[in-house]
C-alpha cells in the first residue's frame, strides 16, 4: 500500500456491550498517522453496516450470514437474568430458566440470545429495545434475560442480575466484508489476535539490526610491547614476576 493508498481513518463498527477500548489504545500506540473513529450500531444492524461499507471492520453478536462475511469469534458471554432486587431469584448465586417458569419474560425486538423456546410466561407485547425491557423490569413487570455485558451497561441500583446456566449464550466476533481485507484490516486483525508489533502479518515494521561483534583492534604500539615481551609477562627490575617465590626462605643464622 503507497502513501497515497493509506486512507484517512480506520472506521470501526461496535455492538451495545462490547468495549473495544484497549484494541483501540493499541491502535493509536502503532499507527498514530492512522485515525481510527469508532461507530455505535445496533446488534441488529451490525452486519449491513459492514455490507454496505459504512465500518471497514466491526465488532458483532453471531450467528452471521458469512455468504460475503469473514468472522474471527472471540469469546462467548454468559447469559443473566436481569431482576429486582427483591425478586426472589436475587437469593440464589445461579439459577435455571426453569426458575423462572412462573415469571413474564420480556423478549425485545432486538434480543441477541437464538432462543428455541422462550422460559417463563410471554408478555402481552415485545419491547421495542433492551434499554426499554429494562424499564419494564424496574417497574415490576418482568423479567429479561440478556448476556452479562448488557446488563452491566443498562445498570441500575434498583436492579440485579443472575447467571443463568442453561440459557443460550451469546458469541463476539470481529468481522469485515471478504473483499474489504486491507492492509489496515489485517493490522487491527493483528492487535485483536494480539500479534505483537514485529509480527510478520500486517504492515511492515523497521527493524534495529544488532551491531556487528567486531574484536577490538590492537594498535602498533601494544604490538610491539607484546612483541618485545615474547607473549610472557615482563619482569621488574630487581624481583621474579608477580605471583612468584624466590627459593626457599633463609634461615636465621
Amino acid at each position: 500500500m503507497t502513501a497515497s493508498d493509506v486512507p484517512s481513518a480506520f472506521r470501526l463498527a461496535y455492538v451495545p456491550g462490547v468495549t473495544p477500548a484497549k484494541w483501540v489504545r493499541i491502535w493509536n500506540e502503532r499507527l498514530p498517522d492512522v485515525p481510527l473513529t469508532l461507530t455505535g450500531v445496533p446488534a441488529a444492524q451490525a452486519a449491513g453496516v459492514l455490507r454496505e461499507r459504512g465500518a471497514d471492520a466491526g465488532f458483532l453478536r453471531l450467528p452471521v450470514d458469512r455468504t460475503d462475511l469473514s468472522a474471527i469469534p472471540l469469546y462467548t458471554e454468559t447469559t443473566v437474568v436481569v431482576v429486582p432486587r427483591d425478586h426472589l431469584v436475587a437469593a440464589a448465586d445461579e439459577i435455571t430458566t426453569e426458575d423462572l417458569a412462573d415469571d413474564i419474560v420480556l423478549h425485545p425486538l432486538d434480543d441477541t440470545l437464538d432462543w428455541e423456546r422462550l422460559p417463563g410466561r410471554p408478555a402481552v407485547e415485545r419491547p421495542a429495545t433492551t434499554a426499554d425491557a429494562v424499564q419494564l423490569v424496574a417497574a415490576g413487570i418482568g423479567v429479561l434475560l440478556v448476556p452479562q455485558s448488557l446488563a452491566r451497561l443498562h445498570h441500575r441500583r434498583d436492579l440485579t442480575y443472575r447467571p443463568v446456566t442453561d440459557a443460550p449464550l451469546s458469541r463476539v466476533a470481529l468481522s469485515w466484508r471478504e473483499d474489504g481485507t486491507t492492509d489496515l484490516v489485517e493490522e487491527f486483525i493483528g492487535i485483536v489476535r494480539g500479534r505483537t508489533v514485529n509480527s510478520s502479518r500486517g504492515r511492515p515494521r523497521a527493524a534495529a539490526q544488532p551491531a556487528e561483534k567486531r574484536k577490538p583492534e590492537r594498535t602498533p604500539d601494544a604490538r610491539g610491547k607484546q612483541a618485545a615481551g615474547g607473549g610472557k609477562p615482563q619482569r621488574r627490575s630487581g624481583g621474579a614476576p608477580r605471583g612468584n617465590r624466590r627459593g626457599r626462605p633463609r634461615g636465621r643464622s
